[in-house]
């Protein structure tokens, strides 16, 4: 499992005092970041190998800019080329919302699907919660 702690900002609340619910997301794909890293190590978008199949986001409790929120992300599945990811948001130990990504390794000049390889599969394996 991964964690990153956000701050919340300012502009990412709405009229109501919590955090919008279109932040969700960016924080989620902020947390993806160390994934993202076993499959393109410098991050250069020229040579990028995965797309996001389909996102979702639960809201459980309200977020509010006064506390960190700790967004934690893990595995539920990896098949052969592509992975589900969860992602939760904890503010004051209390889950508020969760969400999935699912991503798949894909080539981009045959435009399709493509085996996740060996050596990065051992490396997400443990990061898998079933």
């Amino acid at each position: 499992m991964w964690t990153l702690t956000v701050q919340p900002r300012f502009n990412e609340t709405d009229a109501l005092g919590h955090i919008n619910n279109t932040t969700l997301p960016i924080w989620f794909e902020q947390a993806r970041t160390p994934i993202f890293r076993y499959f393109t190590p410098d991050l250069d978008p020229a040579n990028w190998h995965l797309i996001i199949a389909k996102i979702d986001v639960e809201f459980l409790a309200e977020l509010y800019l006064q506390h960190e929120v700790e967004i934690r992300t893990y595995f539920s599945k990896i098949g052969n080329s592509s992975m589900t990811i969860v992602h939760e948001a904890w503010q004051q130990g209390k889950m508020c919302a969760k969400g999935h990504a699912i991503l798949v390794h894909f080539d981009h000049e045959n435009k399709g699907s493509k085996p996740i390889p060996d050596n990065i599969r051992a490396e997400l394996l443990p990061h898998l919660v079933e």
